[in-house]
């Protein structure tokens, strides 16, 4: 049962390790003398275009606050996995996380449309849809779980990589074990394209490359070639198959202990330092093309047709939960040149 639905939070080892360092040194939003401090915790790498438009968001809120607020940013699982750092949230004992929404559909039932394949027609439609009035309702939908949304970050489209067999097309994937997040709906999508999905968290995916305990994962660009994947994974399929954004989430213990002026400002840097993220994101991703096709990964570029037609029940499926098929309907009905609005 996910965490968000149960009384009892499942707290992993590791996440309990980072529990007891966030009590020896501080509470996730203290007002020490004149100045809030809220911790941000995640699972990237510093140097990550996510992790860049976070850093930006922390020098806005201390500019901007005079020094009235601080951000401090902990990278690279530090304190846990993306699943364990929300798990940390909700019971704020850190201030904000960074999730991709693949995973935070554990804990946000309405994000399950993010890991749905083929849902967005191109970016001017997914773009269209997050920071409009339907990106911002799902935002705000994870306040029941204690979870606010503040924005999203451009995480581009997923793709397979795999280490010995080419992806041409979903026939190609049938018998490969494949990484996936900690998603039932991007397993769900594995299966359907023939592979075997095998969740394995972000930091312990390289060692199962390297072992073969997986033959594959997914994800965009940048992320495989920052974590080196492309050492192991020889073939890259631009697949394209979702465009799942990563969130910038906020405990809403500690929102509702920010004045209102804070809130207000904390809210502003998270949109402007998504702004910024767009735009690093775009030459980052060129980049890691580049480098990982000189680095001698095969770049592959299939007729996404039939990935779609296999995937396309996966969206069927949800005519019979009302809440989910609502959002899908939604998304489908935006328009590209629909205004966009912010929260």
């Amino acid at each position: 049962m996910p965490a968000s639905r149960c009384g009892v939070l499942k707290i992993s080892l590791t996440a309990i390790f980072g529990i007891l360092f966030l009590i020896l040194t501080a509470p996730a939003c203290t007002r020490g003398g004149s100045t809030t401090v809220i911790k941000l915790a995640h699972g990237l790498d510093v140097t990550h275009p996510v992790h860049q438009a976070m850093v930006r968001m922390a020098e806005i809120v201390a500019e901007e606050s005079e020094g009235a607020a601080r951000i401090d940013i902990y990278p690279s699982e530090q304190l846990g996995s993306e699943r364990e750092c929300v798990e940390l949230l909700q019971i704020g004992s850190i201030g904000m996380t960074k999730v991709s929404a693949s995973v935070a559909e554990a804990f946000i039932p309405s994000f399950k449309v993010f890991s749905l394949p083929y849902l967005f027609r191109d970016r001017d439609h997914l773009f269209a849809v997050l920071e409009g009035e339907v990106g911002r309702a799902l935002l705000l939908d994870g306040q029941k779980s204690r979870l606010r949304g503040l924005c999203y970050f451009d995480a581009g489209s997923r793709s397979f990589y795999t280490r010995d067999q080419r992806v041409d097309s979903p026939e190609n994937l049938s018998g490969l074990k494949i990484r996936t997040q900690e998603s039932a709906t991007a397993m769900r999508m594995v299966r359907a394209l023939g592979g075997s999905a095998t969740p394995i968290s972000w930091g312990e995916l390289y060692t199962a490359l390297q072992q073969g305990v997986v033959d594959g994962a997914e994800n965009n660009p940048p992320s495989f070639f920052l974590s080196r994947h492309y050492e192991v994974c020889r073939y890259y399929s631009l697949d394209e198959h979702t465009s799942v954004p990563d969130v910038l989430l906020m405990s809403t213990r500690v929102w509702e202990d920010l004045t209102p002026r804070l809130r207000e400002l904390v809210q502003q840097a998270a949109l402007d330092a998504a702004e910024y993220q767009k735009v690093i994101w775009a030459e980052a991703s060129d980049e890691a093309m580049a480098a990982v096709e000189a680095a001698g990964v095969e770049i592959i570029r299939p007729d996404k047709t039939p990935f779609a037609e296999a995937v396309q029940p996966l969206i069927e499926a949800y005519r019979g939960q009302p809440e989910i098929w609502g959002w899908i309907e939604r998304i489908q009905a935006v328009e590209r040149s629909a205004e966009q609005a912010r929260p």
